[in-house]
């Protein structure tokens, strides 16, 4: 069998350091011992171990020492306590010093492997993030767009193409997909860039207001208008103007727009100067425009000169490979702007994550990360943090199937107590987890024995 990670034992006492070296043993681990912190601190200089496995109480060169000298000759590896004196204070200074966690002499075999269990699943996950972030930087990236979706990589090289170009650009995707990022990256790497990007919103404003904001007005064009004001033709002018859910706009300005982009000049709403514009539009819209035309709410005029170049967002569910990776970038930004060590996420969280169909896109799971993020007690995401919403049920699933994922998580762990009598420790195994965190999940889920 091949052994899982290399593990250094150091223990004044021969039979708890072979009791230790056969437990570990049996779990697939490499194990060396060492009969004191001379003999530890010359295996360390010498040779690379994932876990230290250090008595606190050793004549000589205590653990704490190891500990000290172990941040510097390995400080990838990660330094477990054991102590027959656990007291508060030795606790705090081991964990203050950097010890991944103790362990109360006497210990029973199964917390030993749950807790060597779980740091070498957490220790997989972060190589697995430094490759992650290798693989990302060699990804094909798009400004702030990140994916090694084939999908994507032809929508990114349409953009490229797109970009070198004054022509309009119709984005089409659903909500969340990130059609103004790409929209802002067109523009950013246009012979624009160095102009202004303007963006509008048409499903905010109400169809007046909406002609003010892109056509502007003149003073007492309306209730209200005390000045002229520009509007955002003018503001673009030089650079990019995104018109965001152009779906939604009415029949007029459907007729406005297309003379602004058949004629390229405008009049201010109660006004009568012509007004130049050389702003290059990109559209964007959640809803289907051939269908929109074909009912007669979208004209089909504008529809053909809004179309000139067309991009397709793909949604979420659709490059779930993309996920792992927008999950790291995100993590990485949240980073930075709450100065929290996120590292990763849990091999659970991952799942979980994979698993779900996301409707929302790309927004939803930065929401999702982020409210974690903001949750987080340590340095790997938990499927605690990340709430989802309810998971799409194939065709002909069950009906009585639990409503979320929250409900499927306490399901599955009321039945694997049931499994194992209600022992804790063979309880976590199973599931994969360690004790502690069971118990708070017993806890969260108000699991009783008598149900």
């Amino acid at each position: 069998m091949k052994a899982k990670g290399s593990i250094l034992v150091v223990d004044d006492e021969e039979i708890v350091r072979d009791s230790l070296a056969r437990w570990l043993e049996e779990d697939g681990y490499q194990v060396d011992t060492a009969p004191d912190g001379q003999a530890a601190l010359a295996k360390l200089a010498a040779q690379a171990y994932a876990i230290l496995l250090v008595d606190l109480k050793m004549p000589g060169i205590d653990g704490l020492q190891v500990l000290a000298q172990a941040r510097t000759l390995q400080p990838d590896a990660a330094v477990i306590i054991m102590t027959a004196y656990a007291t508060v204070d030795t606790a705090v200074q081991a964990m203050k010093q950097g010890a991944y966690d103790y362990l109360v002499k006497p210990f029973e075999p199964e917390e030993l492997s749950l807790m060597v269990g779980k740091l070498t699943n957490t220790q997989a996950l972060r190589r697995e993030n430094v490759l992650l972030r290798k693989a990302l930087k060699r990804q094909c990236e798009f400004k702030d767009l990140v994916s090694k979706s084939p999908k994507m990589e032809a929508v990114f090289e349409l953009a490229r193409t797109a970009a070198k170009s004054n022509s309009t650009v119709l984005i089409l995707g659903g909500s969340g997909t990130g059609k103004e990022l790409l929209a802002r990256a067109i523009h950013a790497e246009s012979l624009r860039r160095e102009g202004p990007f303007v963006g509008v919103s048409c499903a905010a404003l109400t169809e007046s207001l909406l002609e003010s904001e892109l056509f502007g007005h003149e003073k007492g064009a309306f209730t209200g208008a005390v000045g002229s004001a520009r509007g955002k033709f003018e503001i673009a002018a030089g650079g990019t103007l995104f018109l965001d859910e152009i779906g939604d706009i009415s029949p007029k300005l459907q007729l406005d727009l297309l003379r602004v982009l058949d004629a390229r000049e405008f009049c201010r709403v109660g006004g009568s100067q012509v007004i130049k514009t050389d702003a290059r539009i990109i559209a964007a819209t959640n809803r289907d425009l051939k269908k929109l035309v074909d009912s007669g709410s979208f004209r089909e005029d504008l529809y053909y000169r809004l179309n000139v170049i067309p991009v397709t967002l793909p949604p979420l569910r659709e490059r779930k490979e993309d996920i792992p990776l927008l999950a790291e970038h995100f993590l990485a930004q949240f980073r930075t702007e709450m100065r929290k060590p996120l590292e990763s996420l849990s091999g659970e969280a991952l799942e979980m994550l994979m698993a779900y169909d996301w409707p929302g896109n790309v927004r939803e799971l930065r929401n999702v990360l982020e409210r974690g993020a903001v949750l987080a007690r340590g340095p790997i995401l938990t499927p605690l943090g990340l709430e989802l919403g309810p998971p799409t049920l194939p065709p002909g699933a069950p009906t009585d199937t639990p409503d979320s994922l929250r409900e499927v998580e306490r399901r599955h762990i009321e039945v694997t107590l049931k499994q194992h009598n209600w022992n804790i420790t063979r309880a976590a195994k199973a599931l994969g987890i360690d004790r502690v965190t069971l118990y708070n999940k017993i806890k969260r889920y108000q699991i009783r024995e008598d149900e």
